[in-house]
């Protein structure tokens, strides 16, 4: 196994010390044997499996399962950490001893450890489609197509990442010129919510449940103007908008197959679940910290586009929007496009 990378390790080497003192690293798995006088037949009984999930849409999909973990009804048991941003998750998967076995990742990022750590990390599967949002305040009813954004200055998070490489695209292929036409100001989403809302900005990009939060509290002077997932599929140009993937360890890959195999069954059905089931879904996510709050995540859970996508289905949805952010920035894939052994499939 190559040696892993350890950039940005030392930021969680602190937090995550009582944490992995608990739980070093995945069992090995229980088998019991099924007394029906028929050939023997084992019966995996789980293992530990070392999860990371972002907050926000990246990690809502995922609340069932964790939830479910917590109450002892997984196949798995999952040590899980709900991180505020991906280079905390990065700094875990890439550690010396690895402190995540599984984690959940912007797309872009999954592409950059790919890349980066030659192989050592491989998308699981995919996860929500887009979830971006072009807001307008103060009442405002100017803005109905990307056209309209000629001479606005939007503020917008996601800088370096999926979101401005998304923005800057749709822009361009709209016949805008950005950081001419346009002027985009990057900011996290708290204080762009609280500037929108109050009326000191018009036109921001937000992702939900961030955009879902800022109309809900504006009182009717925000407006949801563009949806760019709608946006990006009128491009007609064979990509499909991914901006989430799960992602893990080779070395995990290789040598817990069945654990692999269960988290997989039950991360399916934890989306499945979120999706048919915003309400009580809503409170899971808000309960285990993922969004601010049930109802924000209720109303922001249909607009989170979220799929359940692994083995020979992934290449066909992702490959293309890897294409196209290669040629916006080629370090947004980690400087090359990633080949077919990126995608885990068993």
């Amino acid at each position: 196994m190559k040696k892993m990378k350890t950039l940005l390790a030392a930021v969680l080497a602190g937090a995550l010390s009582l944490s992995l003192a608990a739980c070093s690293g995945p069992k090995a798995a229980e088998t019991t044997t099924q007394p029906t006088g028929q050939p023997t037949q084992e019966v995996f009984q789980g293992e530990n499996v070392r999860l990371a999930v972002l907050s926000g849409p990246t990690g809502i999909g995922a609340a069932k399962l964790l939830s479910g973990s917590d109450n002892g009804d997984t196949v798995n048991h999952y040590t899980y950490t709900v991180a505020s941003d991906n280079n905390e998750v990065v700094a875990g998967l890439t550690a010396a001893e690895g402190e995540y076995d599984i984690a959940m990742v912007a797309s872009n990022v999954a592409a950059n450890l790919y890349n980066k750590t030659e192989g050592d990390v491989k998308i699981l599967a995919l996860g929500t489609q887009g979830v971006l949002h072009i807001l307008e305040g103060s009442n405002g009813t100017a803005i109905q197509s990307m056209k309209d954004l000629k001479g606005k200055t939007i503020y917008a998070t996601g800088q370096g990442a999926n979101p401005e490489y998304i923005l800057r695209h749709l822009l361009t292929e709209n016949g805008l010129e950005p950081d001419k036409d346009v002027e985009i100001v990057f900011a996290d989403a708290t204080e762009i919510s609280a500037k929108l809302i109050s009326g000191e900005i018009e036109t921001a990009m937000l992702p939900v449940p961030a955009a879902t939060a800022a109309i809900a509290q504006s009182k009717g002077s925000v407006r949801d103007a563009i949806d760019l997932t709608t946006a990006w599929n009128d491009l007609d140009n064979g990509s499909q908008l991914i901006m989430s993937a799960v992602v893990a360890r080779a070395d995990f890959l290789a040598e817990h197959p069945q654990a692999v195999d269960a988290f997989l069954e039950e991360y399916e059905a934890s989306v499945t679940y979120v999706k048919e089931n915003p309400e009580e879904a809503g409170q899971l996510v808000a309960d285990l910290g993922i969004a601010p709050s049930a109802a924000i995540a209720q109303k922001a859970i249909p607009q989170c586009n979220l799929v359940f996508l692994s083995g020979e289905d992934m290449k066909p949805a992702i490959s293309g929007y890897y294409e196209v952010l290669y040629s916006i920035d080629p370090t947004a894939v980690g400087g090359k496009l990633p080949d077919d052994d990126i995608y885990y499939v068993p």
